[in-house]
């Protein structure tokens, strides 16, 4: 099993010695003066617990930054302790109470100091799931919109997923609030049958709210992490609708999800005559002045159309429009 990890952010040799002597059989102990060069240690590390010295910096303002050592997800699960006096501790709350974990008192004894350390690891130990820690860790990294779920409820959501959803944080927000289904029970069910049940992915068709009444067709692919998180999975969101995240080769397959979901049907899309004639166009590589000599508009006319398209269909670019526009049918491509 590999052994826990504790960095001592302190420029106290002897308080240093006498942690290091106190738990030296649970932890294998760091420490570090510099907190500048303590987060970069615990971002090689990713230590289970860093304890900060307050005592052996004296301006609060050294402390400014202490929220980075909660930044990087991994960092996320680490135990921040800070060991100051009650009147530290009073203005430490006040700037920075979401990311420290426990305060230790400075007039504690030797025993009692090394006890609280233990006793407060004891309380926020949990059980690490390997595969689902590492995937957390890349979540941000991955382009498609992403979000982790458990049963209905969002747990968390990558970048991609909050830029394309428009939202900045999954406080109280269900996946059935993005999905155009009348009976959203059901959806509920289904969501919670596949949590629970046998089956390790589920791969469908739907069609997911965006932004307030616009929707747009999907690919969507459901995955569990592990057999071991019962209630958690995640969701993989590709609009194009041509790669499926979850193969066919991996797991075993859920119809159930896709009976559920393939009931939502697309909304009813139309572009103005004079769109259409501008994304065949544009399909063709014409460029803003060339369209205009053929239709006879103005560049800056062209450049409205080309922003209405691209609203319209809730893309970043117009070549995102394209694609979607060719996908969806909605328009005659021209072959030549």
């Amino acid at each position: 099993m590999e052994e826990k990890q504790l960095l001592i952010v302190s420029k106290n040799e002897k308080l240093i010695q006498r942690i290091t002597a106190g738990v030296s059989e649970q932890f294998e102990v760091s420490a570090e003066k510099s907190i500048h060069t303590a987060f970069n240690i615990s971002l090689k590390l990713l230590p289970n617990i860093i304890f900060f010295d307050k005592s052996s910096y004296i301006r609060l303002s050294d402390f400014r930054n202490i929220k980075n050592f909660k930044s990087n997800h991994f960092l996320a699960k680490t135990i921040l302790l800070v060991y100051c006096s009650k009147e530290d501790e009073f203005f430490l709350k006040r700037r920075s109470s979401e990311v420290i974990d426990g305060f230790i008192p400075k007039y504690l004894e030797e025993q009692e100091l090394i006890d609280r350390i233990l006793q407060i690891a004891g309380a926020h130990s949990s059980k690490v799931n390997y595969w689902h820690e590492c995937f957390m860790g890349l979540f941000n990294l991955i382009e498609k919109p992403i979000i982790l779920l458990e049963q209905d409820s969002i747990l968390a959501m990558n970048d991609s997923f909050k830029k394309t959803f428009r939202v900045k944080c999954c406080k109280d927000l269900n996946l059935t609030d993005f999905v155009n289904h009348e009976n959203k029970a059901k959806v509920k069910t289904s969501l919670r049958n596949f949590a629970r049940g046998k089956h390790l992915k589920a791969t469908t068709n739907t069609t997911l709210l965006v932004n307030e009444n616009k929707q747009r067709n999907a690919k969507v692919s459901f995955s569990k992490l592990s057999r071991e998180l019962t209630d958690q999975f995640v969701m993989f969101i590709d609009f194009t609708g041509e790669e499926t995240i979850v193969t066919s080769r991996v797991g075993s397959d859920s119809s159930q999800m896709e009976k559920c979901f393939g009931e939502s049907e697309a909304v009813d899309y139309s572009f103005t005559k004079r769109e259409v004639e501008i994304i065949k166009l544009l399909c063709k590589g014409y460029k803003t002045k060339e369209i205009s000599k053929t239709l006879f508009i103005s560049p800056k006319t062209i450049e409205k159309h080309r922003s209405n398209i691209i609203k319209r269909t809730n893309s970043e670019t117009i070549l995102e429009s394209i694609i979607f526009a060719i996908n969806n049918k909605l328009i005659d491509y021209p072959v030549s």
